[in-house]
């Protein structure tokens, strides 16, 4: 399931959505993007997902799918290395707005996203009023939902994924390149999970 319809009421007023992403970063794995549409009363506890522990993540993701309107957009490995990065993650975002757009069979009045940039002329699908906001996920409640989404389902993902290829530590490192996963990296060789259009990686196969 990549998108639901909220059990609780919205209220009156504009559609306000929130969107934030996970993965930009990392060496292997896909790019995440959340978007959440709050509803009253919101969730207690919103705030940047970087700030909240890992068990209050969890409750708190838990919550927002069950009780807000939400989408969920995954960019794969051979997409962002099709695209980069940057545009792997205009596209990511594009794809959760529109499937929670579809979910509520209603058009967002605003988005809100996270840093500096919007897919807004940089995505073709994209079609709504868009503002960037620097540190959105800690500002914003919307943003900040949109980034436990995101990270939550980005971090089940490398959880599952680690199971299937046990030598990275991705179960710990989540697809960064941290000292452990680079030494695996040397070791074993990138896996199809691993993106060739970053330099470490691709160095690797060079070796």
């Amino acid at each position: 399931m990549f998108s639901a319809t909220p059990q609780y009421a919205f209220g009156s007023g504009p559609l306000v959505v929130g969107v934030d992403e996970a993965g930009r970063g990392p060496l292997a794995g896909p790019v995440v993007a959340a978007a959440v549409a709050l509803c009253k009363p919101r969730p207690a506890g919103l705030d940047d997902s970087k700030k909240l522990c890992a068990a209050t993540r969890g409750q708190l993701d838990l919550s927002i799918r069950r009780r807000c309107a939400w989408g969920v957009g995954v960019v794969e490995v051979e997409e962002i290395d099709r695209l980069n990065i940057f545009g792997a993650t205009m596209l990511a975002m594009t794809l959760a707005v529109a499937r929670l757009a579809e979910a509520l069979a209603r058009e967002p009045d605003e988005v809100l996203v996270d840093g500096n940039l919007t897919p807004h002329g940089r995505r073709p699908e994209w079609r709504w009023g868009a503002r960037a906001i620097v540190g959105g996920d800690a500002k914003e409640p919307a943003i900040s939902a949109a980034s436990i989404v995101a990270k939550e389902w980005r971090d089940r993902m490398m959880i599952a994924a680690a199971r299937e290829h046990p030598h990275y530590g991705w179960e710990r490192n989540k697809g960064y390149g941290t000292r452990d996963h680079m030494a695996a990296l040397r070791t074993h060789g990138p896996t199809p999970l691993h993106r060739r259009s970053f330099a470490p990686v691709a160095q690797m196969e060079l070796l």
